[in-house]
């Protein structure tokens, strides 16, 4: 993998920390919003958004989610805005599936917990970039994942490829993920790596940690294979065009 750069340590605590590197020219092939739409790109890492304590109350979550189902292989996703979770080799819509049962494994504070946290990294995804926080819009997908060290079973479970979520996903234009355990704690392998032509930067996950970075091709990147335990996170993903916007989940 030639060169690797530790860009978050797992025992670090950082306030702020902040790389600008130049905007690739995918934003070029989309419509453009002005005030929104990244001019400065880069990638931040912060662990003073979110609490290790609210994410735990957040991975608390994802595991009830995911214990109604999960993927036979490595990689399973929980997404409380279009209801789709992991099951076996395909993916059901959990509240159509588990109807009133929905109301036993989830609360209205689960929700609210889930908006707030979105709502303040959002704030800061604005703060950094320069941008009103107003003109970002929620997207999909947003969705939590759980990741151990099963072999794939599908070509959903192989999580490990380098990607462009612009590429990928259109509509996106500033991407986050909220850690929800502990790198070399909870899990081995796992760490995000972002994949630079000089050399890999990579971020240990730490709970509370939350990573975040413009979409485009500036920031190919990959995880690498989770080798034991379990890894939970959440992408929470964030387009400029309001056409693309999706609300907060509700409880139905």
């Amino acid at each position: 993998d030639g060169v690797t750069e530790v860009l978050a340590h797992r025992s670090d605590n950082l306030r702020d920390k902040f790389i600008e590197i130049p905007c690739s020219e995918d934003y070029d092939n989309h419509r453009r919003f002005a005030g929104c739409t990244p001019r400065k790109c880069g990638r931040g890492v912060t662990d003073a958004v979110i609490t290790r304590e609210e994410a735990e109350r957040i991975r608390r979550i994802a595991e009830r989610g995911l214990s109604l189902g999960g993927s036979d292989g490595g990689a399973s996703i929980l997404d409380l805005h279009s209801g789709a979770l992991s099951l076996g080799k395909h993916f059901v819509n959990l509240y159509r599936y588990f109807g009133d049962k929905i109301q036993d494994i989830f609360t209205e504070e689960d929700f609210a917990l889930y908006r707030d946290v979105r709502q303040r990294i959002q704030q800061r995804i604005a703060q950094v970039f320069g941008i009103s926080s107003s003109a970002l819009y929620l997207t999909k997908p947003t969705f939590f994942s759980r990741m151990n060290s099963t072999g794939a079973k599908t070509t959903h479970d192989e999580y490990w490829h380098p990607h462009v979520d612009k590429v990928t996903y259109g509509s996106f234009d500033y991407t986050s993920l909220l850690y929800l355990s502990d790198y070399s704690e909870d899990f081995g392998g796992g760490r995000f790596v972002f994949l630079d032509a000089d050399s890999n930067k990579t971020v240990e996950p730490r709970a509370g940690r939350v990573s975040f970075f413009t979409s485009g091709s500036e920031n190919l990147h990959r995880v690498e294979k989770v080798q034991w335990g379990t890894r939970f996170a959440i992408t929470i993903s964030f387009t400029c065009d309001p056409a693309h916007g999706i609300g907060d989940p509700l409880l139905p």
